[in-house]
C-alpha cells in the first residue's frame, strides 16, 4: 500500500517522532508505513485522517492516486 503520510507529515515541518506521538504509535512505525514496509491497521488509518482532516483514501491508496 502507498501512502502520502511523508509528504503531509513533511508539510507541517514534524519529525517522524512528533507524528508518532500524535499517532500513539513508535517513530519506526511511522518510518516502516512511509517507506511501504507496514500497512497500518484500519483504527491507526482513521486517526492519520482525523489529525491531517482527510479521508482514509486521501492518504493511503493501492495505486495511483489520481484514480
Amino acid at each position: 500500500m502507498k501512502n502520502r503520510l511523508k509528504v503531509l507529515r513533511a508539510e507541517r515541518n514534524w519529525t517522524q517522532a512528533q507524528l508518532a506521538d500524535a499517532l500513539d504509535v513508535s517513530r519506526q512505525t511511522v518510518n516502516a508505513i512511509e517507506t511501504g514496509k507496514f500497512d497500518p491497521s484500519l483504527p491507526l488509518a482513521f486517526r492519520a485522517a482525523r489529525l491531517f482532516g482527510l479521508r482514509i483514501e486521501e492518504i493511503f491508496y493501492d495505486q495511483d492516486p489520481a484514480l
